[in-house]
């Protein structure tokens, strides 16, 4: 065994999953939760969590996911992932320079550009069902991301379907994983085909339904 995963697929988790599952990876997985979703997180009965001393030995930051490749300790998801996919190759992963060059690049913009309005949206409209959730916040958020959904509208269409190298790679995955948290609010992919067709395409994979299979088995 070279990997071990610790968190959840209710989490960042999820896309190290959905990439261990497209490239037929097998990992060791600790199941650790966020301390939020806890009453006392520090209580004797409470299960691994981001406050628990045995994680934060792995991650002091107290975030989900970490892992150990190849005894490496890694603990953010794009960097996880990218590595799995270089080390195993196939279409996923780059095949060149300029291939990964790319990759970083849409890597990086979806985690510096999008995921934080995203986030917004996906705890205040799909996590907050009974109508708590703060409709400001929200409202700025989609106001933020619609640009940046435009953005990837029009790159798709450019590029054919993909972002890069004309096939699914890993590029695509994390993308679009941050791009679900915003589905949430629907009207935000109105009028945005190319995303559309995306977005329906990445998910209708079936290792990201296996990944799917396994959040929705987890407690909410």
């Amino acid at each position: 065994m070279t990997l071990t995963l610790y968190g959840v697929a209710r989490s960042r988790a999820a896309r190290v999953m959905w990439t261990c599952l497209e490239l037929d990876v097998p990992y060791e997985h600790v199941p650790v939760i966020q301390a939020r979703r806890l009453a006392d997180p520090m209580a004797p009965d409470a299960p691994m969590n981001t406050r628990t001393p045995a994680y934060l030995a792995i991650n002091p930051a107290g975030q989900i996911p970490a892992a150990v490749l190849d005894g490496v300790v890694l603990t953010e998801s794009l960097a996880i992932c990218l590595a799995l996919a270089r080390k195993h190759g196939g279409p996923l992963a780059p095949k060149d320079l300029a291939e990964e060059a790319l990759t970083l690049n849409w890597m990086l913009w979806a985690a510096t550009q999008c995921e934080a309005p995203a986030v917004v949206i996906v705890l205040n409209v799909a996590d907050a069902g009974d109508g708590s959730g703060d409709r400001a916040a929200v409202a700025a958020a989609k106001m933020a991301l619609r640009p940046r959904l435009e953005q990837l509208d029009a790159a798709l269409a450019a590029s054919g379907g993909w972002l890069v190298g004309g096939r699914f790679t890993i590029a695509d995955l994390i993308v679009a994983e941050v791009t679900r948290y915003a589905q949430p609010a629907p009207d935000l992919f109105a009028g945005l085909p190319a995303l559309q067709a995306w977005l329906g395409a990445c998910q209708g994979r079936p290792a990201f339904q296996a990944m799917w299979a396994l959040r929705m088995a987890e407690p909410a």
